[in-house]
């Protein structure tokens, strides 16, 4: 994502979802992230510094007394260092010192220090959580500007059910990402919509295509990253819902296009990325069609067409409006790419070579070729998210 490579503190204070915390760091290590650890006296007791220091491939801070390894005030250099703090699992213990001023360790002096932005991840037994004093103490951070991490709801390590679960580290990482990226796309509004659709023959049978939604949910993140209104139309997948994305969930692509109309007109930007189905069975049956009701050699199924969705966009296209259409290949790439380009009224297309059978549908990488009417550029091989953000910038370029 745009604005990586960031100085990245965490801190881990005592509580048994410390240990959520070794993959977050490797993760964000993994995304090209200096992090520091620093951890309070408790925090050791769960997972040792060391195993904080193989994984991230720096010093472990744990002691506000001992010597740095520069001649410098060591909470003062690492609280300059920071260009944002996650403190996760954030304990009752360490809320209420934050609240109250108290400095008496090197994880409360850094955060008085800092000047970069906090967040906040509570992780506690539910009945600490919703104790009254910890609560007016995050309602008085959040005032101060602090940013609180809403905890999960489930079965706690207390053995309790209830409110007080540290979000999962994958959570955490996209709260981080999305403070982290440059907010080019603040004040647009975007639409994009993602996955296959599922044309239904019977209640258990149906057409659909290997479509995955990965490149489409990557754009949708990266768009709520960089500040976007982002609205997300998916077909069915396996993914988890962008963080700050209104998800809308649908099946059929008649379902698709009454949600994209009903959207379209106030969007900014739409991006096409769904591998709507061409075609639907004309007669879809309410039961299961048995096999011994079909007693000759082939059975056969007759089709309607699809309403073209893209194409109608373009028909309807307001002034000021910027239209992405994706094209998926086996052959004459380019030549099909232009023609889809022109025919729809797209302002820019998105093709990829499905020939390959190493990228697109399923992958995490992909190769493509982004085209307008006046340029064409092929990209090399490279992670869906990582494209989101080229065709981004892109369409920020050509809007």
């Amino acid at each position: 994502m745009k604005g990586l490579n960031k100085n990245i503190l965490l801190g881990i204070t005592g509580g048994i979802a410390a240990y959520k915390m070794v993959e977050v760091a490797s993760r964000l290590t993994k995304l090209g992230h200096s992090v520091h650890v620093v951890m309070t006296e408790g925090g050791r007791q769960f997972v040792t510094p060391l195993t904080f220091q193989n994984i991230t491939l720096n010093p472990v801070e744990t002691d506000l007394f001992t010597p740095p390894r520069h001649y410098e005030v060591k909470h003062i250099s690492l609280a300059d260092r920071a260009e944002i703090c996650l403190i996760a699992p954030a304990t009752a213990n360490f809320i209420g010192k934050l609240a109250n001023g108290i400095a008496d360790d090197l994880l409360t002096t850094i955060i008085m220090a800092s000047k970069a932005p906090v967040l906040l991840a509570p992780s506690m037994n539910v009945n600490m959580f919703d104790n009254p004093i910890v609560q007016e103490n995050l309602t008085y951070l959040r005032e101060k500007g602090y940013e609180v991490l809403e905890p999960g709801t489930g079965y706690l390590a207390c053995g309790y059910e209830g409110k007080g679960r540290l979000p999962e580290p994958a959570e955490l990482v996209e709260y981080l990402l999305r403070h982290l990226t440059v907010k080019d796309f603040s004040g647009k509004r975007v639409l994009i919509s993602a996955g296959p659709t599922r044309e239904p023959f019977d209640p258990v049978r149906f057409l659909t295509n290997y479509s995955s939604g990965k490149m489409g949910y990557a754009l949708a993140r990266a768009a709520a990253y960089r500040g976007a209104e982002v609205k997300l139309i998916s077909g069915p997948t396996d993914l988890n819902p962008p963080l700050g994305v209104e998800t809308i969930y649908v099946k059929r692509a008649l379902e698709m296009k009454e949600a994209v109309d009903c959207l379209a007109d106030e969007q900014d930007i739409i991006i096409m990325a769904a591998a709507v189905a061409d075609f639907r069975p004309a007669n879809p049956q309410k039961d299961k069609i048995k096999k011994s009701s079909h007693k000759q050699e082939h059975t056969e199924i007759k089709l309607l067409p699809n309403p073209d969705i893209l194409a109608e966009l373009g028909k309807r296209k307001r002034p000021g409006q910027f239209l992405v259409g994706f094209a998926a290949e086996s052959r004459n790439l380019s030549e099909n790419a232009r023609d889809k380009l022109r025919k729809k009224n797209l302002d820019m297309i998105i093709a990829n070579d499905i020939s390959n059978p190493r990228l697109g549908f399923a992958s995490e990488e992909n190769q493509v070729l982004i085209m307008t009417a006046s340029s064409s550029n092929q990209l090399p091989q490279l992670k869906k998210l990582k494209l989101a953000d080229i065709i981004l910038d892109n369409i920020l370029h050509y809007q």
